[in-house]
């Protein structure tokens, strides 16, 4: 088992928001790639462009609080108008610290059960 911890986030676009969340997330994926601690950020889109989801995974619960805090300092208000939360599963073992911040999206936390990555 491993400190690592990942997350699928799946949103809605609000109506009429599609342009801006293209280029908001163009921003936090350039911003994103220089954090330290980030192992992978991945955003996909259905072809009515409606749903969104984003896959990340973070070394730990030091690099989610590093994510987070860039995040809320720099892209969360951006971030909520132009989506909706539908789900938030979150994968390991967070910090409580983390926990207290992605409880505010509604987070569902599954622990390990078993399996590898590579």
């Amino acid at each position: 088992m491993s400190n690592k911890i990942s997350w699928n986030l799946q949103m809605t676009v609000r109506d009429g928001q599609l342009d801006d969340a293209r280029k908001l997330v163009d921003e936090m994926a350039s911003a994103t790639l220089e954090e330290q601690g980030t192992q992978g950020y991945e955003w996909f889109l259905s072809g009515d462009g409606r749903n969104c989801h984003i896959n990340e995974q973070y070394a730990d619960s030091d690099a989610v609080m590093a994510h987070l805090g860039n995040f809320g300092s720099r892209f969360a208000d951006r971030f909520l108008a132009c989506f909706d939360v539908t789900a938030f599963s979150v994968y390991g073992d967070p910090s409580e610290e983390a926990r207290a911040v992605l409880d505010g999206f509604g987070a569902a936390y599954l622990g390990w059960l078993g399996g590898f990555s590579r």
